[in-house]
């Protein structure tokens, strides 16, 4: 007669499964809230971040869009792609992402012409 060896199983922690879940729920709501709108004409485009802030710059001219608003990240730029494939375009230059700007506006520079965010214009 053979002695039986013990067989050892490991078993997942509950909390796995529960994480693995917020975890893509967080995916599919940061997805649906940053993905562009139809119609819309002023983008957010997220070039790899170790380009360099030229690269982005020249990135955006080859694709014939404007530049709206520069970022607090020089490969975030705020542009206004031109209206015949102008999101291809800008995908085709080395654009990663394209995002609504109001969604990435923490990102933004406080310090524009615009005053927006100084208090100091108030008083």
């Amino acid at each position: 007669m053979e002695r039986g060896g013990i067989v050892l199983t490991t078993r997942r922690p509950a909390w796995l499964g529960a994480a693995a879940l917020l975890i893509a729920s967080w995916i599919v709501v940061a997805a649906l809230s940053l993905q562009v709108r139809a119609g819309t004409e002023v983008v957010a485009v997220a070039f790899p971040p170790w380009w360099g802030a030229q690269r982005a710059l020249l990135a955006v001219a080859s694709a014939n869009a404007a530049i709206v608003r520069m970022t607090g990240m020089p490969t975030l730029l705020v542009v206004r792609p031109d209206r015949a494939d102008g999101l291809q375009r800008l995908h085709a230059a080395g654009a990663w992402l394209t995002l609504d700007p109001r969604a990435i506006a923490a990102c933004l520079a406080s310090d524009d012409d615009l005053g927006v965010g100084d208090d100091r214009r108030r008083q």
